[in-house]
């Protein structure tokens, strides 16, 4: 049986399957589209900590159950507090805190993430996805930040959007709120692949467990090195790169991996 978080209610908003060095997190609020309302914000960031302190995880996979991926911010949630005292102020700044923490989590995270979207990501839905490391996509997914279309411009979603696409590619999708499909998201850079319909679970598990039977020490160094230099100047850049080779080099793993290729062996990775 999966392991879940549940929210106050009968159905958890968030499954965790665990297998092989892969953790799987499921949205589960199909009928709210797998709106992030704030019990699912706060499971996935309870799940994501828990899975970076996990050393059995190796790989991480963010799917949905349902036609769509995430629509995004719960707009339900979000319109019960214009009666608020404040307009709702209160609530909207915490909960854009609490996405905002969950969408640092995903690329912080030791362990690579990959977003298998079936269906439609759209607004924070968009944004979740692209925040991860990979994105697998389902030849009928589609993404979008249509926040224009209701006079709310997709500032936040903007912010993984324009780390993972040219920003022109970007601005187009945020100030026209188009939807694009799978093969032209992958053509700009936004997905990996595009997975034939009713095919996205099995490839996503199985390019999971490729990486998972990688040296997880090796693994983590690479991620934390890749962030880390990315927005950096060129030197400073190949400052933070070089002093994780070194470290990487100093390892154990590394002994063995490259005395397994010269002896044209398979390495056995003790992930230290």
């Amino acid at each position: 049986m999966p392991d879940s978080l549940a929210e106050a209610g009968p159905a958890p908003t968030l499954l965790r399957e665990d297998a092989a060095g892969v953790a799987t997190l499921i949205l589960n609020r199909p009928h709210a589209r797998n709106g992030l309302s704030v019990a699912l914000l706060d499971a996935l960031a309870a799940s994501l900590r828990d899975i970076a302190a996990d050393e059995a995880v190796r790989c991480v996979v963010i799917a949905a159950e349902g036609p769509v991926f995430c629509a995004g911010h719960d707009l339900k949630e979000i319109t019960a507090h214009f009666a608020d005292p404040d307009g709702g102020r209160a609530f909207f700044a915490d909960s854009m805190a609490r996405c905002a923490d969950v969408m640092q989590a995903v690329p912080a995270l030791p362990q690579p993430v990959i977003a298998a979207v079936e269906g439609l990501a759209t607004a924070a839905g968009c944004q979740l996805a692209a925040a991860c490391d990979m994105i697998l996509a389902s030849e009928t997914a589609s993404f979008c930040t249509p926040g224009v279309d209701i006079g709310l411009f997709c500032s936040t979603p903007a912010v993984a959007l324009s780390r993972a696409v040219p920003r022109k590619a970007a601005m187009e999708m945020l100030l026209t709120g188009e939807a694009i499909g799978a093969e032209e998201a992958r053509r700009i850079g936004l997905v990996n692949r595009v997975v034939p319909a009713g095919a996205l679970r099995a490839e996503a598990a199985a390019l999971a467990a490729r990486i998972a039977g990688r040296s997880a020490l090796a693994v983590r160094l690479g991620k934390r090195s890749f962030y880390r230099q990315a927005g950096l100047p060129l030197a400073e850049a190949y400052e933070v790169a070089a002093a994780a080779m070194v470290s990487n080099l100093l390892a154990e793993d590394a002994a063995e991996g490259i005395g397994a290729l010269l002896e044209r062996r398979t390495p056995q990775w003790r992930h230290r």
